[in-house]
């Protein structure tokens, strides 16, 4: 076969190219190109790890300020409540101060109105002793015949009454 001894003829040219070749690809992609791409890795392993760390700081940062913006919040309603408090005791003062003034009024309306009633009781008691003592003399003079004096009857008739 032809093809086969040609080989021995053109193996070595042939090995000889392939070398060429391939220590040709080797310089051209391992020393030229394999170190740009991996500074390219670098760079972007580096930009993530700045961006992360960035991020750290940024989130420490928004941890320090949600802590500060709670500290207030909570201090602000401590305040409000303070507010709230003082503003319920003024109210409960002022509602103390009026029920006090409108129970002084009922008080005094109360009072004026058992002193009408006892000053009542006592006239009707007077007026009653006074129609009683009239009925009394009367009676008695006119069943008895007798003339009595009306300090006398008056008495009798009230200590009747006290008695019963």
């Amino acid at each position: 076969m032809p093809q086969i001894e040609q080989l021995a003829a053109t193996y070595s040219s042939q090995i000889f190219w392939l070398l060429v070749f391939f220590g040709f690809t080797f310089f051209v992609v391992g020393r030229g190109m394999v170190p740009k791409v991996m500074d390219t890795v670098a760079q972007r392993d580096k930009q993530i790890a700045d961006d992360l760390l960035a991020a750290e700081r940024a989130r420490k940062q928004a941890d320090e300020e949600e802590t500060a913006w709670r500290t207030r919040e909570n201090a602000n309603r401590a305040e409000a409540q303070g507010l709230i408090a003082a503003a319920r005791a003024r109210a409960a003062s002022a509602t103390e101060e009026r029920l006090a003034a409108a129970q002084a009024v009922i008080d005094g309306k109360l009072a004026a109105a058992e002193r009408a009633v006892a000053e009542a009781r006592r006239s009707a008691s007077a007026e009653i002793e006074d129609v009683a003592a009239d009925a009394a003399h009367d009676i008695v003079s006119r069943l008895a015949g007798l003339t009595l004096d009306n300090a006398v009857v008056r008495s009798a008739v009230k200590e009747n009454l006290v008695h019963g």
